[in-house]
């Protein structure tokens, strides 16, 4: 199994076989917190028009997402996996837009397969790819705001390569790194109304959830992301 670290959207477009895009703080940890409380599908979008399209076209599905950190004007959650946490989403279908996580999943084009990882259920995606036994893994890191790579990111990968390995990765230390790197952002006061310092511990909660989450093209700029099949 060849196993390949990409970047931000060129690393999207670049990669190949199976492929995780990876967007930690935040829009694959709050995926899976929608999930895990009872939504059925989240439809991944790149761009925010497409969002409000989704929502015109279905007035019962739920808006989330960010621009520059802030929930979108008109949406009904942002980024978040504090404001999620405890929200009912049974049989719920959501529409999710951000400003990495989503253009990354629209962008890997080239896959065969399209997985969206975190830390909250980074083993269960290791796990998932050894079953699945792919000759090439693609691990995207998205980046902050898909314009530079950020250690939550590169790490994720990094845990996920180890694991697929046998290996055991220190994650106390790849905590602490991102504390006081990338992090530190969520511990900034004027930061708390859009980046609570909550959505640190939730994001970096690591295997809180045992699932898997597989986005499958709808239409152009449109993926379906929903629990992908017990492999086992």
């Amino acid at each position: 199994m060849e196993i390949q670290i990409l970047q931000m959207v060129e690393g999207a477009r670049r990669a190949r076989g199976l492929a995780v895009v990876i967007d930690v703080f935040r829009a694959f940890s709050t995926a899976c917190y929608v999930i895990g409380n009872g939504a059925v599908e989240i439809l991944c979008v790149g761009e925010i028009d497409t969002a409000f399209r989704l929502k015109q076209e279905h007035p019962d599905r739920i808006l989330i997402g960010e621009r520059n950190e802030k929930m979108v004007e008109g949406f009904q959650f942002g980024n978040s996996p504090y404001q999620v946490e405890h929200v009912d989403f049974s049989g719920k279908t959501l529409i999710q837009t951000t400003s990495a996580g989503t253009r990354g999943l629209v962008n890997a084009r080239g896959a065969d397969e399209i997985l969206c990882g975190s830390f909250v259920n980074a083993d269960a995606i290791a796990d998932y790819i050894r079953h699945r036994s792919p000759d090439h893994v693609s691990l995207v890191c998205m980046g902050y705001a898909a314009q530079y790579p950020v250690e939550e990111d590169t790490l994720c990968a990094e845990y996920i390569r180890g694991r697929l390995r046998g290996e055991e990765p220190d994650y106390n230390q790849m905590t602490e790194t991102i504390r006081i790197s990338s992090g530190k952002r969520f511990f900034v006061a004027e930061n708390q109304g859009h980046a609570p310092s909550t959505d640190f511990y939730l994001c970096l909660d690591i295997n809180r959830f045992n699932i898997v989450l597989k986005a499958m093209p709808v239409e152009p700029g449109i993926l379906s992301l929903k629990r992908a099949e017990n492999v086992n």
